[in-house]
């Protein structure tokens, strides 16, 4: 291909590897998140945190601070959209990837479609964060000055 500048490849396998990773990423590190907040409050650890959207909320404790882990944790992915992902444009489409998976599982967990809005107040935050900071971080990386070999130049 001469004359591009980048040439990209479609790799529907790269693309779906990504995917599992950043979705293995999303969950494992709420996990840990979660874990962590629990265990300095000496709270239960449940798959609700996770996955039911009633836990979620402004009026307890227990959804507030399940509120935090979600925050965090949209911090966490955006470094990982910066370590494996790598491209500023395709950060929005894994943050939004990400969450429709994790609005299925939520679904699917729940028997019935989210209907709170903290639920979706929070999502779409951490949405906004994870891809916001994602792209800041990738443009960064991207936008680096490219090293150009100043040396002497020989005479022909």
């Amino acid at each position: 291909m001469v004359g591009h500048f980048r040439s990209y490849i479609w790799d529907p396998v790269l693309i779906v590897s990504q995917i599992i990773l950043m979705q293995c990423i999303y969950y494992s590190f709420l996990g840990l998140w979660l874990a962590g907040i629990d265990s300095l409050v000496q709270n239960s650890r449940s798959l609700d945190q996770i996955f039911s959207y009633e836990v979620l909320g402004f009026s307890t404790p227990q959804g507030r601070l399940s509120m935090m882990a979600f925050i965090l944790n949209s911090l966490t992915c955006a470094l990982g959209l910066w370590f494996f992902v790598r491209r500023g444009k395709k950060c929005l489409d894994f943050t939004a990837t990400i969450h429709f998976f994790h609005l299925i599982g939520c679904w699917i967990y729940n028997a019935r479609f989210p209907g709170a809005l903290s639920w979706w107040l929070v999502n779409v935050v951490c949405m906004a964060l994870m891809a916001v900071i994602g792209e800041y971080l990738c443009m960064r990386t991207e936008l680096r000055a490219i090293p150009v070999n100043t040396g002497p130049k020989s005479t022909l």
